[in-house]
């Protein structure tokens, strides 16, 4: 049975499932489907198109499934999926899709912190940290494990790889590969994380591997040459072909 407070509303096209807290002040509109076991603090919105799975917790102030700020939008029906075990804390924002792609999507077991923005067709992975004031301009792609400091800017289009770490403030208009330290400014790349590696349970045999990648990725001029170089000289895994992969695949560029 759910819990709804009698100062929240409620929309009797919204499907909730079973063991739902609502609190006071909060708002659930039409066409919003909800699994099991979330908890809804006060003052909470969920708006047209909402997606939410099961075992959330948001906080108060958050508003999930916002109309897109683009102009392009025309009020085309689009959602916004949230899956499982996030953390939403207070007054964070994620808008719902475009004709773009259809939907903005946030995995599953992610904590994002206080005032952060997710734009429209974003794709955030699973098990991200995204810190305070965060905000995501529209179809930036975020892959598994990454941890992203507080007041961290990041252009349309750019894609963020898995198990990397952005220091705080940072503003990025290029894509950021995996498995690195990004910081200073402007940001470019200050070496592999080594920490969040380890804790990730990487061994110190692949750990040593990407730190050869990236010596060779960044000691040329043309990227293509590197890339022919980390394929001829490090031996083949799953982590030095994600590495591969993103950099030949990347449109923006990455930083350096």
């Amino acid at each position: 049975m759910n819990q709804i407070s009698p100062l929240a509303f409620v929309h009797p096209e919204a499907q909730l499932g079973d063991n739902n807290i609502i609190g006071p002040f909060c708002y659930i509109d039409k066409n919003t489907v909800m699994g099991d076991n979330n908890v809804l603090q006060n003052s909470v919105t969920i708006n047209y198109g909402a997606r939410i799975g099961n075992n959330n917790e948001i906080f108060p102030g958050a508003s999930l499934s916002t109309k897109p700020q683009d102009l392009k939008f025309r009020g085309e029906d689009t959602i916004c999926q949230i899956g499982d075990n996030n953390s939403i804390r207070e007054n964070v924002t994620i808008s719902r899709g475009t004709a773009s792609k259809g939907t903005t999507i946030v995995g599953n077991n992610n904590l994002l912190m206080e005032n952060m923005h997710i734009a429209h067709d974003c794709v955030i992975g699973n098990g991200c940290i995204i810190g305070n004031s965060t905000k995501f301009a529209g179809e930036v792609l975020v892959d598994d494990n990454a941890i992203i400091s507080a007041e961290v800017l990041v252009h349309q289009f750019v894609h963020i790889g898995g198990y990397v770490m952005i220091q705080g403030g940072s503003r990025t208009s290029q894509d950021i590969p995996p498995y690195i330290i990004a910081g200073k400014e402007p940001i470019r790349y200050a070496g592999v994380n080594l920490i969040g590696l380890r804790r990730r349970g990487f061994s110190n045999e692949i750990i040593t591997q990407i730190h050869d990648a990236y010596r060779i990725l960044y000691s040329k001029g043309v990227l293509a040459e590197g890339i022919e170089e980390i394929k001829n000289t490090i031996p083949q895994s799953d982590e030095i072909d994600y590495l591969i992969n993103f950099v030949s695949d990347s449109k923006r560029g990455i930083i350096r």
